[in-house]
């Protein structure tokens, strides 16, 4: 492996090891206060610090990374065994708590659409809390890395909870989209910042296992979800159905943020903390936080995305669609301040959000284009699906949300499996190359069973064969990410990540809306019986009414002709994006995670989390 002249002019002290053995162990000091120099992203990544079996004093946290960057290192360097323990366990409880809203979420919210007359427009809250969460993303990476990872994931929580709380007493559809946008940035940035310390609290080669130990939670909620979901509309209400995870969820996070914290000050204590400069005045301090946080930077990004993405979820709501003034304005504007941004991050930003140098490395591109290229597919259909489910196959609420979370149930044991033979290898990107032709294949099977009254067993089929493929894609589109950049980068990453991702989901669902609105009504106009036209808009708009006729009735039977014909065209649609795959794969570097440590970590790090995983 070539050594970089840096590291190899690192002074090399020899230690004699009890059985005889000699280590060979570099000076932290050097090494870390090189490490931003020496490993810029895309270059091949050698092993930045060598840990003793103790750890030492001489054990610092990188000098030129940021703040928060710096304090968790300086608690990696502090916190016990069962402190760290107690992290993986409590954010396992994270994730189930959040996998159990999400479950409910989607089961719900065809009825709840349904309550304010506006089934067919069920995928718009969904698009605008993507559109919004997609551009907090940087910001919340660049917020976790001034600040700090508690911080950052108390504000996630917070925004969570207020969802949650608005869900729960909306009375009115606008309302109800007001809540998911506070529900998506608060899911999604809880989630994001919950990766975050899991990829700082793993090695790279342990972190597909550890991912898929956290996100295991899903196994349980893809078969509780819908039965509670079904519980709560039927026999309580749908508001309580949100209102108590706003009781759950603070109270589930709040150990994590004290363990945090705790270690925080225990760092601090110990000596291993980077003390803050003093003597700044009040305007002093303003300015310096401003300048670490490119306030200007993050502001121009966030309106700039919102702008863009906002009008591709209203124009269906605007007077003159996409030809309306505001509508193209706001695309002209968005557009433009996100031009502005990256000048503004290439040449002017004294600290950058986004290190420009990431977005020439060939890993990162391709993972994230192959991130937002499948959800896009995904989105493209999947939101109707259970809808499609109880009105075709006369299914409840339970069962065709069991068939819509398959994904979980196989993803869950998938991805365990897979992380560990990841780790065993040390190679990921050959998983690809079966998932991509099986999920194509398996969008291609529903396009071929999408017809009224159909064998729900294919169904079924089709979904664990596209659950086998998009877990390979979300597993390996992190690690690819994360082996490209050292720690200093990892939120950025992370963050680049999902905020492709989310645009995708945006765009996926914002697709499928106006393709269900150009087709799904005019397939009612066709095939209704005349009896049944003056009950039109009911039919369209309510997904009661919809499953109130009994099979085998004209208009049911109507219906389910409807849905298959607007249904084919959605999944026709992101069958043919997914082909975009290929080429994104074909960009990704298949590093070895076995021989590129990536971050530093002490010796509990690495002797617990290969434990827990």
């Amino acid at each position: 492996m070539r050594v970089h002249p840096l590291i190899r002019r690192a002074r090399t002290v020899y230690r004699r090891m009890p059985n005889g053995a000699t280590q060979e162990n570099f000076e932290t000091s050097t090494i870390l206060n090189t490490k931003s120099q020496v490993n810029p992203a895309g270059q091949d990544d050698l092993t930045l610090s060598y840990t003793n079996s103790e750890p030492s004093h001489e054990q610092t946290p990188d000098e030129h990374a940021q703040r928060g960057v710096q304090d968790v290192e300086a608690v990696a360097l502090s916190w016990s065994k069962g402190y760290l323990i107690a992290v993986f366990v409590n954010i396992w409880c994270l994730y189930f708590v959040n996998a159990f809203q999400a479950t409910m979420n989607t089961s719900l919210n065809p009825y709840v659409t349904s309550t304010f007359q506006s089934h067919s427009l069920s995928g718009v809250p969904t698009a605008l809390g993507d559109a919004f969460a997609a551009a907090t993303y940087l910001p919340m990476a660049k917020l976790m890395d001034v600040w700090g990872r508690a911080e950052g994931f108390l504000f996630m929580v917070i925004c969570l909870t207020i969802g949650l709380i608005l869900m729960a007493t909306c009375q009115t559809f606008e309302t109800y989209c007001a809540a998911n946008v506070f529900w998506y940035i608060g899911f999604y940035g809880t989630e994001y910042a919950i990766d975050v310390v899991t990829a700082d609290a793993s090695t790279l080669q342990n972190r597909a296992f550890a991912y898929a130990f956290t996100s295991s939670p899903y196994i349980i909620t893809a078969f509780a979800g819908p039965k509670v979901a079904e519980q709560f509309y039927y026999q309580i209400s749908w508001r309580w159905g949100f209102g108590a995870w706003a009781i759950i969820t603070p109270i589930v996070a709040a150990p994590l943020y004290i363990m945090l914290k705790y270690n925080l000050y225990k760092a601090e204590k110990e000596g291993y903390r980077i003390k803050r400069p003093s003597g700044r005045t009040m305007m002093e301090s303003i300015w310096h936080w401003t300048v670490q946080f490119d306030l200007l930077g993050v502001l121009i990004f966030t309106a700039g995305l919102v702008l863009f993405e906002l009008p591709f979820d209203i124009a269906a709501y605007a007077p003159d669609g996409w030809a309306s003034g505001y509508i193209v304005a706001m695309l002209v504007v968005g557009f433009s301040m996100l031009f502005f941004f990256a000048i503004w991050e290439k040449w002017l930003a004294p600290v950058p959000v986004l290190e420009w140098r990431l977005l020439t490395n060939r890993t990162i591109i391709g993972a994230i284009l192959l991130d937002a290229t499948y959800q896009l597919s995904n989105y493209c259909w999947s939101y109707y699906f259970t809808s499609w489910l109880q009105v075709n196959n006369d299914l409840t609420i339970t069962t065709s949300n069991y068939i819509n979370n398959i994904f979980d149930m196989v993803s869950g044991v998938l991805l365990l499996l897979l992380g560990w033979f990841i780790r065993m290898v040390g190679r990921y990107k050959w998983t690809l190359y079966i998932a991509i032709p099986l999920y194509i294949f398996a969008q291609g099977l529903m396009i071929h069973f999408r017809s009224p009254n159909g064998n729900v067993g294919y169904q079924v089929m089709c979904q664990i064969f596209l659950a086998i493929g998009g877990s390979v894609f979300i597993l390996v589109e992190q690690l690819a990410i994360l082996a490209a950049v050292d720690h200093q980068h990892i939120a950025t990453a992370l963050a680049l990540l999902n905020v492709a991702g989310t645009i995708g989901d945006s765009a996926g669902i914002t697709i499928s809306t106006i393709i269900w609105q150009q087709t799904y009504l005019k397939a009612l106009l066709r095939y209704l019986p005349e009896s049944a036209l003056p009950d039109l808009n009911s039919i369209y708009e309510d997904l009661t009414t919809q499953t109130s006729y009994p099979i085998g009735t004209p208009i049911r039977l109507a219906i389910q002709k409807a849905y298959a014909y607007a249904e084919l065209r959605l999944l026709a649609v992101g069958c043919g994006i997914m082909v975009l795959a290929i080429p994104w794969t074909i960009l990704i570097k298949d590093i070895d995670l076995k021989r590129k440590p990536q971050q530093y970590v002490t010796t509990s790090l690495n002797m617990v989390a290969p434990a827990l995983v």
